[in-house]
């Protein structure tokens, strides 16, 4: 009996399982509930925007001489500004050439200049002689001729001695090299003591009034810029302002310039054309700034940034929402997804700028789908101002 008692648990266990399972309640099978994707929306806000343009140059001055002595000599003197990185200002003696021999070829011209001045009125008075004797028929032909041909010569002597007294006056005033400007000296290579030819440099220097920066930007970048390309130039309304930014020292310096002309030519493998930017008296210190900001020196590699056009009612979105075939999603009242075509302005890194195809209030879909339909339903999960996240993406 014993050993049929585990045989009459396992039975009546089989047993108890079947009637609950035909007692049981039935199991009614149901589709699976698909949730429709969960989206991030901003809401687009037509505003205002003003274009610029970033690139890159080096600083030039705008006003570059070879200092070149116009005569020959040994130099007497020389400036204490006429070194490297000197500054000089307009008037200033920067260089002087022993006047002796000059002084001495003055003299002898002013003495040619009494001769011939001498010869020409006993030339006049020699023929005023042979006119009173022709009249008389004292005097022949041959002789009022002579007289006469004297009187010519006497004339041109005196012209030319003329001439030779200017040219030496303004050799001795050529002995003293004056800076024709305010400026700075880029280099030199002459002291006291040398003998210095006429026509060969003995520096270079420019001017400090103004600098000049060499920008390159693309062609198409000139739709935003109100950039003059014509002949007639620019006045001071069309003139872009330019920001030029510079590491020196350690620390961040800005300097304002504006664009005075675009070069004549168009780079045809790059399609660049290249802005010049002008920088007014760029060795000033800024008073308004607490401390003492670096004048722009020449040669200094600068970040530009070139202010351009203003453009009314345009949605500054993230470069993220633009799909394929200049599309934008949007999220309809129904919470359904709409293709949008757009007119696309301008696309600036992370951001993209839309000209037409929005409108105030509409919920741009920012988020990545992988296969989207139009009109296929989805959730919102935040609603942002475009202005907003376009502003934290820079």
């Amino acid at each position: 009996m014993k050993r049929l008692l585990p045989f009459v648990i396992l039975a009546a266990g089989f047993g108890l399982a079947a009637v609950l399972i035909v007692t049981g309640p039935q199991t009614v099978p149901r589709p699976p509930t698909v949730l429709p994707p969960l989206v991030r929306v901003l809401s687009a806000n037509p505003t205002t925007v003003q274009l610029s343009s970033n690139t890159h140059g080096i600083v030039v001055p705008r006003t570059e001489s070879e200092l070149t002595p116009e005569v020959s000599g040994r130099v007497l003197a020389v400036s204490d500004a006429l070194v490297s990185g000197g500054f000089f200002s307009k008037g200033q003696e920067l260089l002087s050439i022993e006047p002796l021999d000059y002084e001495v070829a003055l003299e002898e011209t002013r003495a040619r200049l009494a001769r011939a001045d001498s010869d020409l009125s006993n030339a006049k008075k020699t023929y005023s002689r042979q006119l009173d004797l022709a009249r008389k028929q004292s005097a022949s032909a041959s002789q009022q001729d002579d007289a006469l041909n004297r009187l010519r010569i006497a004339e041109a002597t005196l012209k030319e001695a003329i001439a030779r007294l200017s040219r030496a006056e303004r050799d001795l005033s050529r002995t003293r090299i004056i800076a024709p400007y305010d400026g700075r000296v880029r280099s030199e290579r002459v002291d006291v003591g040398q003998f210095v030819n006429r026509g060969n440099p003995i520096a270079m220097i420019y001017a400090t009034d103004y600098a000049e920066v060499r920008l390159p930007i693309r062609d198409e970048e000139l739709a935003f810029l109100n950039i003059p390309i014509t002949n007639s130039g620019a006045n001071g309304a069309e003139q872009p302002r330019v920001i030029l930014r510079a590491e020196f020292a350690g620390k961040s310096h800005e300097w304002s310039g504006n664009v005075v002309r675009t070069e004549g030519e168009l780079d045809p493998r790059t399609r660049m054309v290249n802005v010049i930017v002008s920088v007014s008296d760029p060795y000033a210190q800024d008073d308004s700034r607490t401390e003492n900001r670096p004048p722009l020196s020449v040669g200094l590699f600068v970040e530009a940034e070139i202010i351009g056009a203003r453009f009314d009612n345009t949605v500054k979105l993230p470069r993220s929402s633009l799909r394929e075939r200049q599309q934008i999603y949007v999220v309809d009242a129904e919470n359904r997804l709409r293709f949008r075509d757009v007119e696309v302005l301008r696309i600036v890194q992370d951001e993209v700028f839309i000209k037409s195809g929005l409108n105030e209030g509409d919920k741009v879909c920012i988020s990545i789908l992988s296969s989207p339909v139009d009109g296929m339903p989805v959730r919102l999960e935040g609603e942002i101002d475009s202005n907003v996240v376009a502003d934290a993406s820079q």
